[in-house]
């Protein structure tokens, strides 16, 4: 991931700030602090463990509560004196049993996708007499493909004649619909903001 001997821990008195967040929704959990034992053994564990200035000594998250956070992905920033931890969370990642220490809001912006996503991928093993997800799923692919292709022409035509209210709705109902037939064909939106990157990438090494 990271040459931890590269980091200035000095800088803060033997002390490195950490930003954490959801890899999934890139929602920001916690800011923390790392010394560097504590940053080895997260490397070390793939689970994050920081360094409690009140305590005066190591924590590892979930060690009394249960909610863990898995790391991902360790950066670091310019000047080496900061990181960034991309996580999978289980559970909360706040003690106040929140998702984020920054608010009792929910992953904000496109965020919210891959929250849609995760709600998916749990309803897909529901009964299907009771989620409308299941259901779906259980009629296979090309049904899903369909239900995209209802709700494209609906989103369409609140788009041409549709006040804005019913035109949000719609569009809602599209993105749910298009995240279900990513799930039955084994694939994540992800996927597509790759290939938007691709897009992205190759307009501007051609300036067009």
């Amino acid at each position: 991931m990271i040459d931890p001997a590269a980091l200035d821990f000095e800088k803060s008195g033997g002390l490195i700030p950490v930003v954490v967040q959801d890899a999934a929704t890139l929602q920001v959990l916690i800011l923390a602090w790392m010394d560097r034992a504590a940053l080895d053994e997260t490397v070390a564990s793939n689970e994050a463990t920081f360094f409690s200035r009140s305590r005066g000594g190591r924590w590892r998250k979930g060690e009394t509560s249960g909610d863990r956070l898995h790391v991902v992905s360790i950066t670091t920033d310019c000047d080496a004196d900061a990181l960034v931890l991309k996580v999978r969370p289980v559970g909360n990642a706040c003690h106040l049993n929140r998702i984020s220490c920054f608010g009792e809001e929910d992953a904000p912006g496109l965020g919210r996708l891959a929250r849609l996503e995760a709600t998916i991928d749990e309803r897909a093993a529901a009964d299907p007499s009771q989620s409308w997800t299941a259901r779906l799923l259980a009629g296979g692919v090309k049904r899903v493909a369909q239900k995209v292709g209802e709700e494209g022409v609906e989103t369409a035509l609140a788009g041409a004649a549709g006040p804005d209210t019913e035109l949000a709705s719609e569009a809602a109902d599209l993105v749910y619909h298009l995240l279900v037939l990513l799930r039955a064909r084994n694939m994540v939106f992800q996927d597509v903001l790759d290939v938007l990157a691709r897009r992205a990438e190759t307009a501007r090494q051609s300036g067009t």
